[in-house]
């Protein structure tokens, strides 16, 4: 068993971790659509805050295990560098945060796409994080095209990614999970 195996096999509890928040905050986008900009904005730094610790410890631990280990620290970064600013700044203009998130969405899909490419996972996973990114990079892309007059369709597709990729990082945690109780019983 390679070394990227076995840290998906101990970790996968943090991709479980990731797509439950992604959930939460994709239903209150998508049932609360008309949320005020600074609730809106706690909802997503809240998100990329909880998204970006994980990324980071996993990024570290992966770090001499895989070649682009230091990508998804990137992202991590990335993500906690965007909660943290938007946190102290709760007053940005709506336009202000739709590039933020646009511009995270589309950098963190690039990096996810990449990432998945050069990763020795199973097709599934491959094909499940491609997803993921490619979602990520749509989401941004759109939202970029429409900064000013996004409005609740900006709340909505944020939301819709959220719920695309937090049960698809629930279902690839649960499918790890899965392989690692199989592997230990025999």
């Amino acid at each position: 068993m390679d070394a990227e195996t076995r840290f998906l096999q101990t970790h996968w509890w943090a991709l479980t971790m990731r797509g439950i928040v992604a959930v939460i905050f994709g239903i209150a986008a998508v049932f609360w659509p008309g949320i005020t900009l600074l609730t809106l904005l706690y909802l997503f730094a809240a998100w990329v805050l909880v998204d970006g610790v994980i990324r980071i410890v996993t990024g570290i631990a992966r770090i001499g295990e895989h070649q682009l280990a230091f990508l998804t620290l990137v992202i991590g970064l990335l993500e906690l560098g965007a909660g943290v600013y938007l946190l102290r700044h709760p007053h940005v203009t709506f336009a202000t945060l739709i590039l933020i998130i646009g511009f995270l969405l589309i950098i963190s899909g690039v990096i996810e796409v990449v990432s998945s490419l050069s990763s020795r996972e199973s097709a599934a996973g491959k094909t499940m994080a491609t997803i993921i990114g490619a979602a990520a990079v749509i989401a941004g892309i759109l939202m970029l095209f429409q900064p000013a007059r996004s409005g609740v369709a900006f709340v909505w597709i944020l939301g819709l990614y959220a719920l695309i990729t937090g049960p698809i990082l629930i279902a690839e945690s649960l499918d790890i999970r899965t392989l690692t109780d199989r592997s230990t019983k025999r």
